[in-house]
Order: C-alpha cells, then sequence, then structure tokens
C-alpha cells in the first residue's frame, strides 16, 4: 500500500512538473505585413516561464492568400466601376460575411438572400445567383485548402493547448479551425484571443453572450492583454468553470513590461515580410469617440525608453532587419524621448507607427529631428478636413494642425499615410467637400490616402453609448439571417446615410486618383508610391526596396539635408 501510494505521488509530481505543448496561431485573413506580433509577444513570455510553444503564420501562406486574389478579383467583376470606391477596403468586409456565412447556411434560398443583401448594402448594387455561386466555389477551395492545412500542422505540432489569436477579418477562418481541432482531438483544449474583443466582440456589447453560447468548440477565450491570463490559465490558476477571462481576472494587474524580452519571431521566415515588429506602449493617452483602444486596452503605459532601444538592437542582431512597424497605438507620447535615444546612441534603424497631428508635429525642427532617428512613415488619423466633424469626433486637433503637420513630415522626407473616416455621424456635404479640399490642397505631402466608412460598435468606442441613446442604432443586414453571421454588423441611425457614404467614399478614391495620390494594397503599389515620393521631396525615406538586401547596411539618416 505504501509502495502504490509513493508511485502516485511521483506520478502526480511529473504531470505537474510536465508543461503542455503550446500552438499559436494567426489565420487568414490580414494585412501580411510583419510577422504576427501578438502571438510573438505571448509566445516569448509562454517560454520565459518554461513551456515549449510554437508560433505559425497561416496569414502568409500563398496557397491560402490565393482564394483572397481569386475572391477580390471575381468580385471586382461584379461591381460597377462606379461603385467600387475604395474597393478593397470594403470587398475584406463582404469577404468576411461571406465567409461566415457559408460555414452556417442551412437553408440555400435564405443563404443566398443573404449574400445578396450584404452586397447591396456595402456596394449599392445586385448581383445574381450565378454569381453568388461563382463566389461560393472560391470559398469551398479556400476552405478545402485550410482544412488540409489544419490538419497537417495537427499531425506535426500534436499540441496539448491551440490558441488562435482573431482579427475580424480572419474569424471566419479561425471559427473554422476551432471547429476541425475538436473534431480532430476532443483533448486539445482551444482558446481565442485578439484584436477582435476590440471591436466587432467587445465583451460588453450585444451579441458578446451570444457568440460565445455559439461556440461550444472554443474552450476558453481571452478578451484583452493576453500574456500574464494565458500563463495563469495554464498553471490552473484561473477558474476552470469560467469560459470568458478578461483583465479582471488579474485583479485589473497589466503587464510589467520591465519582465518581458523581445517578441519571438523564431518560428517565422522573416524573409516573407517586408517589416519586423515590436512595440514601445500599450492603450492611447486619446479618447477620440469613434476609437476602441482604450476601451480594450486600459490606461496607457510604456517600457522604459532604454528597454525599447534595446529591443531594437536584439531584434536587428537576431535577424538583420532594420525596418520596423511599431505596434503602438500612437507614438505622440515618447516620440521625442525614443528619438533622442536614438541619436545619442547612433543607431540607424527606421521605424514606422501611427503618429496623431498635434502641435509638436507640426515644427520641422521635429520632424528633422525624428528623420535623423529613423523615422520613416507616419500613419497619421486625420480623418476629416471639417473644424465642426474633427469637433465632433473629439480630435482636438484642427485642419491648419493637419496642414502644418502632414507638410512638416513630407519636408522632412517621411511618407505620410493618412487615414480619413467618411460618413461620421452628422458629416453633411459642405464637411465632405472641406475633405476634399484639403486633400487636394496636400496632395504633393500626402505619400498615401485611405479612407473607410463609419463603423459603429455597440459597447466598443468612447462615443457608443451616446450614439445609441441620442440616435439609435439597428442592424445593418437582416436580423432573420442573423444566425448565419454569427457577429452582427451595427449602423447608427443618423445623416448621411449608408448610400450617400458609400457614395463619399467613391467620390473620394476617385479624387484621389485624379490628384495622383496612390492608395497602396500590393508592394506594387508601394513600389510606385516610393517612387513618387522620391521625386518630390529630396529628404525622401529609402525606397523600401532598399531594405531587402540584409547585406547593405542602410545609415542615410545620419546625412539629412536640413
Amino acid at each position: 500500500m505504501f509502495e502504490n501510494s509513493t508511485n502516485n505521488l511521483q506520478e502526480n509530481y511529473l504531470k505537474k512538473d510536465k508543461k503542455d505543448k503550446i500552438l499559436l496561431v494567426l489565420l487568414p485573413f490580414w494585412t501580411p505585413l510583419i510577422p504576427p506580433l501578438g502571438i510573438s509577444c505571448i509566445k516569448s513570455y509562454l517560454q520565459g516561464h518554461g513551456y515549449p510553444v510554437t508560433a505559425v503564420d497561416a496569414n502568409s501562406d500563398p496557397e491560402l492568400w490565393e482564394e483572397y486574389y481569386n475572391y477580390t478579383g471575381a468580385l471586382k467583376k461584379f461591381i460597377p466601376e462606379s461603385k467600387r470606391g475604395n474597393f478593397y477596403n470594403i470587398a475584406h468586409n463582404i469577404l468576411r460575411n461571406h465567409s461566415m456565412a457559408y460555414l452556417n447556411r442551412r437553408d440555400e434560398s435564405e443563404y443566398r438572400e443573404l449574400i445578396k443583401a450584404i452586397i447591396a448594402r456595402d456596394y449599392f448594387c445586385e448581383i445574381t445567383d450565378a454569381q453568388v455561386y461563382e463566389l461560393d466555389n472560391i470559398l469551398e477551395t479556400f476552405y478545402a485548402k485550410l482544412k488540409e492545412y489544419i490538419y497537417q500542422l495537427l499531425e506535426k505540432q500534436k499540441p496539448a493547448v491551440v490558441g488562435i489569436s482573431v482579427f475580424s477579418g480572419s474569424l471566419p477562418a479561425s471559427i473554422f479551425a476551432f471547429k476541425l481541432i475538436k473534431e480532430h482531438s476532443q483533448h486539445i483544449k482551444t482558446v481565442m484571443g485578439g484584436g477582435v474583443f476590440a471591436d466587432q466582440l467587445a465583451v460588453s456589447s450585444p451579441g458578446f453572450k451570444e457568440f460565445v453560447n455559439k461556440a461550444p468548440y472554443i474552450d476558453k477565450i481571452i478578451a484583452g492583454e493576453g500574456e500574464v491570463l494565458f500563463l495563469k490559465y495554464l498553471q490552473g490558476e484561473l477558474p476552470e468553470t469560467q469560459k470568458v477571462y478578461t483583465l479582471q481576472d488579474n485583479n485589473n494587474e497589466y503587464l510589467d513590461f520591465s519582465t518581458v524580452d523581445i517578441p519571438d519571431f523564431s518560428d517565422f521566415d522573416i524573409q516573407d515580410y517586408p517589416q519586423l515588429s515590436t512595440y514601445v506602449s500599450r492603450s492611447c493617452v486619446y479618447q477620440c469617440r469613434f476609437c476602441s483602444e482604450t476601451v480594450s486596452w486600459g490606461k496607457f503605459r510604456k517600457k522604459e525608453i532604454k528597454q525599447a532601444v534595446d529591443e531594437f538592437v536584439k531584434l536587428y542582431k537576431k535577424h538583420g532587419c532594420q525596418l520596423f512597424l511599431l505596434g503602438d497605438s500612437m507614438l505622440n507620447p515618447f516620440i521625442a524621448e525614443l528619438s533622442d535615444e536614438l541619436i545619442k546612441r547612433d543607431l540607424s534603424f527606421y521605424w514606422d507607427g501611427y503618429l496623431r497631428a498635434d502641435k509638436h508635429v507640426c515644427s520641422y525642427e521635429n520632424t528633422i529631428k525624428w528623420r535623423r532617428a529613423g523615422f520613416y512613415r507616419a500613419r497619421l488619423g486625420v480623418e476629416s478636413g471639417s473644424q465642426r466633424v474633427l469637433n465632433l469626433m473629439d480630435k482636438r486637433i484642427t485642419p491648419e494642425q493637419i496642414k502644418a503637420a502632414v507638410s512638416s513630415l513630407a519636408h522632412a522626407g517621411i511618407k505620410t499615410t493618412t487615414y480619413w473616416v467618411i460618413g461620421y455621424p452628422g458629416e453633411s456635404e459642405e464637411d465632405f467637400q472641406e475633405t476634399l479640399d484639403l486633400i487636394k490642397e496636400l496632395k504633393e505631402d500626402i505619400w498615401e490616402a485611405e479612407c473607410n466608412k463609419f463603423w459603429y460598435f455597440p459597447s466598443a468606442q468612447t462615443g457608443s453609448d451616446k450614439w445609441a441613446k441620442e440616435d439609435g442604432v439597428d442592424l445593418l443586414y437582416p436580423k432573420k439571417l442573423s444566425d448565419m453571421l454569427m457577429v452582427q454588423t451595427w449602423i447608427v441611425n443618423a445623416e448621411p446615410s449608408r448610400e450617400v457614404i458609400h457614395d463619399r467614399v467613391c467620390r473620394f478614391t476617385e479624387h484621389c486618383r485624379k490628384l495622383g495620390i496612390p492608395n497602396t494594397y500590393t508592394l506594387r503599389d508601394v513600389y510606385f508610391a516610393d517612387d513618387r515620393w522620391k521625386k518630390l521631396h529630396k529628404n525622401a525615406v529609402p525606397l523600401i526596396t532598399e531594405f531587402k538586401n540584409k547585406r547593405v547596411f542602410v545609415d542615410e539618416n545620419k546625412r539629412i539635408i536640413v
């Protein structure tokens, strides 16, 4: 008896000491500019606590992306040129909803009705049954390829736990994968996290509970910052009977940045991506009404700048890449400090990130210093050329600031990507015309202009409750068919109407085309935009192609002309 007890104790100890093999995955479709930062950070953190982790970027697989190009190519044929607008952004939304409905279709007549409604309410044109079937055939091929991909992955890795990082565009493929994993091996624990919980599936949104109930193949959901919660789940420190874990399950304590190592990209072929990625901060110090960053991440936090620059150095030494896309919500709170540290250490790294058109961005003295520190591309959420709309958004900037900021960055040679929101509740025709006028005035200082329709997310934006109370909200697609979508799309019952918004998007894209301002979707587009920029600005940053050859070190930032 004593011997049996000793054996049981030894067996339990070995089980406790043994670490489960973890597989972290990102699925299509999401812009594959960088190796996936989220799962790379979680991999690094879990491995630091002794867990064997493999990260897989299925989103960069060319075989799967072939079907994306087939789908968007077919869809483009069905949409009149005058209705295409910002085609690929809208097509991404169509593909997401069509892919989800395809997985959940039951009645063929209702299914076709839904797909036609999705296209009619996004592009404002009609398609035929035959055209729906053509798109269906592409989705059938995509899911067949994805099924084979997932099965091969499971056979090769044999994981105990699979975590999938999910964004709105990758939600259908992720749902498909979760179901397959459970069909393949019931014992594998499935965990869902990712950016989708910052917008469409915010925990407090009306559809979240219904989604959770409809997804028995997902064992656990981690909403928000994932490193500590994932570790606590693996260590058995979170309630097993609970399916959804949030920051509250960690006593509202955030990740201590001083305890983290660099993101672990070792499972990826870095040659597949034009840029690497890292981050300096999480959340945002601002409260724009349409944005979900502070709702998702909570309070703003940043690393010590010396630590952040040390991580640049480590990543360069490990992967040989000089060009980084920073995953921060906003660079403004630390851009001056980061630039000072890089210049002081005489380093040549190039970095790209999101910037707000604040007053300090309007200073040529500042932008030249940032350029010398390697600032490569500023992604500016300028949103509108109308002061009235900017006030409605609580942006706390002016059109004059936007002009000064964009021009100051451009004159320093820094690429300027400008993002514009079309159809913010209350936007008038006069407001929209002011946006077009501002773009025309800035045409030579804008590297790229991208517009998006205003999207409403119940409870995921700082202004969500106010819109619901003052204007009322409704479903964009037919309520009776909602089960096929799993996640609903909501709209605000305010002017301008969705059809007017779409018309303005079409006018915006045509306006930019006539002005010669690019909107990049492919590397070929980037090459064209870079060549144009080089001709316009004497201090233009290097072409993206100059970073391809890792044997050539780029340090032209040290020779900027004032």
